[in-house]
């Protein structure tokens, strides 16, 4: 009975060497991951930061690790984003004003990742941890509103005197800009192969068009001369929307947003990451 409890014995421990060997070979590479969620943007038309209009985001990236703390990340997001000066009740200059603008954000950035834990997918003791992460990256935009049904870019239409010869100082602005995102997270480890994430992450950006709303009004000859036999273009009814909800306040020079605050936006989202292994030979001892 005695030789049976050392053979059990033995049979134990090399079992438990054995798994602990294979456990140790596996090395966590990285992740690729997707995620989906919403988006919100601050600027010219929300200076509050009113959260009042969420918009779909979704995002696809690769994470590489760097250890258990630190990776970087690689990523493409999409953001719809968008608001309206009908929101503004608090505050009745702004709402009547009477802008709106959608605009559909492609981003591509690179990030780092800090874990606040050590982060070991597979093992359980180290398979949660929250991080912060921040970074640079670039993005498209093109504003776009509606008039009477119909769908126009706001960037074209000039809508403060951009392109017009009144205001040769005014040029069009460009549909690419810097971003510079920053942000938390949560994340745990399923298994030694899937991990689900929460993150919360905000762009600073080096735009303030993204609402197409950053100077003064211009003078509407800008735009139309009313002594002309033409019909008023478009942009004449989208640079001052105030019409629609009394006497029109587009007087040139008012101040129609502020120029020295750049527009802002933030995404929230759901992670589903997958980790990519290697495996390497456990030593001899």
């Amino acid at each position: 009975m005695k030789f049976l409890a050392v053979f059990a014995s033995a049979i134990i421990a090399f079992t438990t060497t054995n798994n602990a060997s294979a456990q140790d070979a596996i090395v966590q590479e990285g992740e690729f991951g997707i995620g989906i969620g919403a988006g919100h943007y601050f600027g010219d038309l929300n200076t509050r930061g009113h959260f009042n209009r969420p918009k779909p985001a979704a995002t696809i990236f690769f994470r590489k690790n760097f250890g258990n703390y630190i990776a970087g990340r690689i990523g493409a997001s999409f953001a719809q984003l968008g608001y309206s000066d009908v929101y503004n009740t608090h505050n009745e200059y702004m709402y009547r004003r009477n802008l709106s603008f959608n605009s559909n954000v492609w981003e591509l950035a690179l990030q780092g990742d800090f874990n606040f834990f050590r982060f070991m997918p597979g093992e359980p003791q180290y398979n949660f941890t929250p991080y912060v992460t921040l970074g640079v990256g670039i993005f498209s935009y093109d504003p776009y509103a509606y008039l009477n049904g119909e769908k126009y870019f706001l960037r074209q239409e000039g809508t403060e005197g951009q392109g017009s010869s009144l205001y040769p100082d005014r040029k069009p602005y460009s549909t690419m800009a810097i971003s510079f995102p920053i942000g938390a997270g949560i994340k745990y480890a399923i298994n030694d192969r899937i991990n689900i994430a929460f993150e919360i992450l905000h762009r600073i950006t080096s735009t303030d068009y993204l609402d197409d709303v950053s100077t003064t009004y211009v003078n509407p000859l800008a735009f139309w001369d009313p002594t002309s036999q033409l019909p008023a273009p478009p942009a004449y009814y989208l640079h001052d929307r105030s019409y629609e909800t009394g006497e029109p306040i587009g007087i040139e020079g008012r101040q129609r947003g502020n120029s020295k605050q750049k527009d802002q936006f933030v995404t929230a989202m759901l992670h589903l990451t997958f980790n990519l292994q290697s495996y390497r030979c456990p030593t001899a001892n």
